[in-house]
């Protein structure tokens, strides 16, 4: 299956698919696209980010354009692929809050686990999704994104409720939001944590309690993971060296680069590639 609503005017997409044919599966190839995916049928395992992700029956993980997938076809997932231009995350963020908690949240993506309840919620919405595609007239489009903005606003609730130690306070959850989505933006420059307390006009200590208490990684340990993440992406999938990465994360000296490196995932850059790839 590979339902697809495309508009030339905007350039605008989205597709609902199960990965079922060739085609689906070149979307994970094309860059500029979100990727929801639900283990509907039974366990999955994928690979993002050249890392092996074992997703269990009722699971939904949550990938930006700049997560790089690998999946075997008819896996018995059930998937939403759309770009910026069908749906802003940054622009709608208003909206549906889920710009730091489903996207852009951390160095790995989200996933969360779907309850009987959540279950039943989530089919209705796939129905009405592959009843929409049956009908094409001129605001098909935004009937779509109606839909998408209702999926997003359940799975943000759901993930904020079942990934939290404790309820905090609206103000709160978007300190842990903005902090995430200026890492994002900026940890190829900026690797303290003083530097994003200060564009938040917090103190380094405000931060690790709001993060303490959100049950979320400590301030420094998102910069630091979200290095490695790119790290790993450009030994995976690019040509550079270790090197020549280490400079693109903002490291003057390739011998630093290499130590945080290796006290983070245990190998230098050139092992780590040698022995994790041959492994997946």
């Amino acid at each position: 299956m590979k339902l697809d609503y495309k508009s030339i005017k905007d350039e605008s997409q989205f597709t609902l698919t199960n990965f079922s044919c060739g085609p689906s599966l070149n979307l994970l190839n094309q860059k500029g696209f979100y990727k929801i995916l639900w283990a509907k049928d039974n366990c999955v395992d994928i690979i993002v980010d050249g890392s092996k992700i074992s997703l269990d029956k009722n699971q939904v993980i949550f990938c930006t354009p700049l997560n790089i997938m690998e999946l075997k076809m008819g896996t018995g997932l059930l998937a939403i692929v759309f770009n910026r231009e069908f749906y802003c995350i940054r622009d709608h963020d208003d909206e549906v809050s889920c710009n730091g908690f489903l996207f852009f949240g951390s160095s790995l993506p989200p996933i969360v686990t779907l309850c009987e309840k959540d279950v039943k919620s989530f089919e209705a919405m796939f129905l009405i999704l592959r009843e929409e595609f049956e009908t094409r007239d001129h605001i098909q489009g935004e009937m779509l994104r109606s839909i998408l903005k209702r999926l997003l606003i359940k799975s943000t609730r759901l993930i904020k409720s079942k990934n939290s130690k404790v309820e905090l306070p609206t103000p709160q959850f978007d300190i842990v939001r903005q902090y995430h989505i200026l890492v994002e933006q900026n940890f190829k420059q900026k690797h303290q944590v003083s530097d994003y307390a200060e564009m938040l006009f917090k103190s380094p200590k405000t931060l690790s309690n709001v993060f303490k208490k959100s049950g979320d990684m400590s301030p420094l340990k998102i910069i630091n993971e979200r290095i490695i993440l790119e790290a790993k992406r450009l030994l995976f999938y690019s040509d550079k060296t270790a090197e020549e990465i280490g400079y693109e994360l903002g490291f003057n000296e390739p011998a630093h680069f290499s130590k945080f490196f290796k006290t983070n995932t245990g190998l230098p850059p050139a092992r780590f590639k040698n022995e994790v790839k041959d492994s997946l």
